[in-house]
C-alpha cells in the first residue's frame, strides 16, 4: 500500500515542495507519494486529524498555518515550541509530533550560499509570521548585534520582538553584553531610506511578490531605500529572481534567494519522516529544473 506526505497551507499554487521531495523520495525507491493538500483554514483541523490514518507518514505545513497547527498536535519539540511555529509534522505511534526546520533551512542557508556569519550583525527582518519567527530565534542564538522586526499588523512585530527579548534574557544568564537589541517598527517607516541605512542584512519573510499571490509582482522595498553592500535575503523562492532581488541587484546590494533554504529545510523535514539522509543534491538539481521551467 501506497503512503502518503503532504503539504498543508493555502494557496499552494506557487510551491514546487511536491517536485523535488518525491525526487527525494523516488531516490530511495520508497512507496510513499508527497502531494500538496491545499486546505481552507474550515479544514485545517479535519486535514491534520487526517494524518493519522494508517497510510499517512507525515507533512509539511506553510503559509499561513505554522503557528494556528500547534494547539492540533500531541507533541511539538522543545525547538518549534520556543519558536512559536511548526512546519513538519512526523506520526510516531498514532501521535502526531511538531517540528520546525525552518531554522535550520534558514541558517545553513545563510552560511552556506549567503558566505553570512550573524554574529555582531545588525538585521532587518520584514514580516512577523511562522517564518519571521523561526528567523529571529535562530539569528538571536548566532548573536547578531540587533534585531529590527516589522509587519504590516505592527501588533504582530511586537509580540515577536518580545518573544525573543523574553527568550534571550532566559538564556544569557548574567551578560547583559550578549542580550542583542531587538526593536518592532511600523511597516510604513520602510519608505525611508535612513530606516535600513545601518543594517547588514535584511531578511524578507512575507509573500509579497510571490507568485500566484494576490501581491504578485511587488516588493516591499523601493530601490531608493535598499543600501548598497547588504545582503537581501528574500526567503520567496518562486518566481526567480523576485521583484526585491531584481531591485537589490540594481541597488548593488548582494542578495540570496529563498531556495536553498526551501530544499534545506526539506531535506531536515526528510530525514525526520523517513529516518535517512536526505540527497540534498537530488533536490536541489529538481527544485532548480522545475523553477526555470516555468512548472509549478
Amino acid at each position: 500500500m501506497s503512503r502518503y506526505i503532504g503539504l498543508i497551507g493555502y494557496p499552494l499554487k506557487h510551491s514546487i515542495s511536491p517536485y523535488f521531495q518525491q525526487a527525494a523520495l523516488d531516490y530511495y525507491r520508497l512507496d510513499i507519494r508527497y502531494e500538496a493538500w491545499e486546505t481552507g483554514p474550515a479544514q485545517l483541523q479535519d486535514t491534520v486529524n487526517d494524518l493519522r490514518k494508517t497510510q499517512n507518514v507525515g507533512a509539511n505545513v506553510t503559509v499561513p498555518y505554522k503557528e494556528t497547527v500547534l494547539p492540533l498536535l500531541d507533541e511539538v519539540d522543545e525547538l518549534a515550541s520556543s519558536i512559536g511555529a511548526v512546519n513538519t509534522i512526523v506520526k510516531k505511534d498514532d501521535k502526531l509530533q511538531g517540528f520546525n526546520t525552518d531554522a535550520y533551512g534558514f541558517i545553513e542557508a545563510l552560511d552556506k550560499e549567503g558566505h553570512f556569519d550573524p554574529e555582531g550583525k545588525r538585521v532587518v527582518i520584514l514580516g512577523a509570521g511562522g517564518v519571521a519567527r523561526a528567523v529571529g530565534f535562530t539569528l538571536v542564538q548566532r548573536k547578531a548585534i540587533s534585531l529590527a522586526i516589522t509587519d504590516g499588523v505592527f501588533e504582530r512585530a511586537g509580540a515577536l520582538a518580545e518573544s525573543l527579548l523574553k527568550y534571550t534574557k532566559g538564556t544569557s544568564a548574567n551578560s547583559k553584553d550578549l542580550e542583542p537589541d531587538v526593536t518592532a517598527f511600523q511597516w510604513q517607516k520602510l519608505s525611508s531610506a535612513q530606516t535600513l541605512g545601518n543594517c547588514d542584512l535584511i531578511v524578507h519573510c512575507t509573500t509579497i511578490g510571490m507568485k500566484d499571490s494576490s501581491q504578485e509582482g511587488q516588493s516591499p522595498l523601493s530601490l531608493e531605500v535598499i543600501p548598497k553592500n547588504v545582503l537581501v535575503y528574500d526567503l520567496v523562492y518562486n518566481p526567480w529572481p523576485t521583484p526585491l532581488l531584481s531591485l537589490a541587484q540594481k541597488a548593488g546590494a548582494n542578495i540570496l534567494g529563498g531556495l536553498p533554504m526551501l530544499v534545506y529545510q526539506g531535506a531536515a523535514s526528510f530525514k525526520l519522516w523517513i529516518g535517512k539522509e536526505a540527497p540534498v543534491d537530488i533536490m536541489f538539481s529538481k527544485a532548480k529544473e522545475i523553477l526555470t521551467g516555468g512548472k509549478g
